[in-house]
């Protein structure tokens, strides 16, 4: 802005002294050459002090709105002086409305919109009230003698000026936040890749000695044929090397496009297959409530599903350490219709303390956790809701301080589900 300034400054002081000698339409330069002085002075003003508000947000938002302020003032005495209601660069306005949404935050742009409506209404009515001096361009078309300005005509410019410039204002606002927003979920995006590519390597040096291990157990399990306890142990133990072994292979698939198989999942067999888990590692101050409603079946990956509910049924129990109520409800979403399937949601509920409203987007980015010093890692919340959507449902979180939480995972109904129950 200010290498631009000095450029603007040069083309003011040659247009004001062009328009003077040579076209004859300019009786009196001063005023413009007094305001190019005034641009020049102030414009190395900003350069000497730029360095000092080249530091924080805060700090950049106050220098761009005084030199936008400074333009806006300049720009309105240049076009008074040199017949406002004629003059074309009434419209160079709106470029400070693009500079102040794309640089100022909060409702700053919305305070450089109303400044320049309020300058170039003030021009005009001063025009319209014959306010003194006044600078008027003698064309050489005009008829001579003194011209009579229109009121409606001053007004409709006005309004059409205004109306410009508060709706560059919104417009470019919006776009700027929806880029912002498409920029932050593309590092998301780039985050979780790099994630998955991290733990898939992990999973593979997991993976190979799972192999050994279990051979190794088959032979040990031959040996103990005779013995029904050991035998258990030993079945126990296979069971939980193959557990270990489809974790490893789920976690490998996160590094590929497309991880997750699709297929017909009961979801109410889901949550009980969960559960089944949780029994064995839940708190005992904690009691557990079951809600199952008669729902059809989904498109999704059951193993897939199950991983998603037991994180979150984890973080619940980590929500309520002094005991409370965990609650998983199955419902119908909406109903099915033509060309919209219907969905299913799986609620998981705690009477914990809830999330602030703050945070209640940031649970979902990479490494960012609550729980830092008793483990928590950042991952299980933004895992589980790229898992989701890979299915093509999605994570919503309604939470409030003292309320508790409450997740829901909602599913596309499988094509070949029966309608649900009444």
């Amino acid at each position: 802005m200010i290498s631009l300034r000095w450029i603007a400054c040069a083309i003011v002081a040659g247009a004001g002294l062009f328009a003077w000698r040579v076209l004859g339409v300019l009786p009196n330069p001063i005023p413009i050459l007094a305001v190019a002085a005034g641009m020049v002075g102030c414009n190395t003003w900003f350069w000497i002090s730029q360095r000092d508000y080249g530091v924080g947000d805060a700090n950049v938002d106050r220098f761009v709105f005084r030199q936008i302020t400074h333009d806006l003032i300049a720009l309105a005495l240049l076009v008074y002086f040199s017949d406002a209601t004629r003059n074309p660069f009434l419209f160079f306005f709106v470029f400070h409305m693009i500079i102040g949404s794309m640089y100022l935050h909060g409702r700053m742009p919305y305070v450089v919109a109303g400044m320049a409506s309020l300058l170039t209404g003030g021009v005009l009515l001063i025009e319209y009230l014959h306010g003194h001096p006044s600078f008027p361009i003698h064309l050489p078309a005009d008829a001579p003698g003194a011209r009579v300005l229109d009121g409606v005509y001053l007004l409709w410019m006005f309004v059409t000026l205004a109306s410009t410039f508060w709706l560059t204002v919104y417009l470019t606002t919006a776009m700027h936040r929806y880029i912002d927003r498409a920029h932050a979920e593309m590092r998301q995006k780039e985050k979780m890749v790099g994630i998955g590519q991290l733990v898939a390597g992990i999973a593979h040096q997991i993976s190979n000695p799972l192999d050994g291990m279990q051979n190794c157990l088959n032979r040990i399990g031959e040996g103990v044929r005779d013995n029904p306890q050991l035998a258990e142990y030993v079945r126990m133990m296979f069971d939980a090397l193959e557990r270990i072994e489809r974790t490893a292979k789920r976690v490998q698939s996160f590094a590929q496009p497309r991880g997750i198989t699709l297929q017909r999942t009961e979801v109410n067999t889901a949550v009980e297959a969960t559960l089944q888990v949780l029994d064995s590692v839940h708190a005992e101050n904690v009691r557990i409530e079951k809600k199952y409603g008669k729902v059809p079946a989904v498109q999704g990956d059951p193993y897939t599903l199950q991983e998603v509910l037991f994180n979150l049924c984890a973080n619940a129990f980590a929500a309520m350490p002094d005991g409370g109520t965990l609650t998983l409800r199955t419902v119908v979403v909406s109903r099915p219709k033509e060309g919209d399937p219907g969905t299913v949601a799986v609620e998981v509920s705690d009477t914990g303390k809830g999330i602030p409203e703050e945070l209640q987007e940031k649970v979902f980015e990479p490494f960012f956790t609550t729980r830092g010093e008793s483990g928590g890692t950042g991952l299980g919340l933004a895992l589980s809701r790229m898992m989701i959507s890979e299915m093509g449902g999605r994570l919503q979180l309604e939470s409030a301080p003292g309320h508790g939480t409450t997740f829901s995972v909602i599913l596309k109904v499988a094509a070949d589900a029966e309608p649900e129950a009444a």
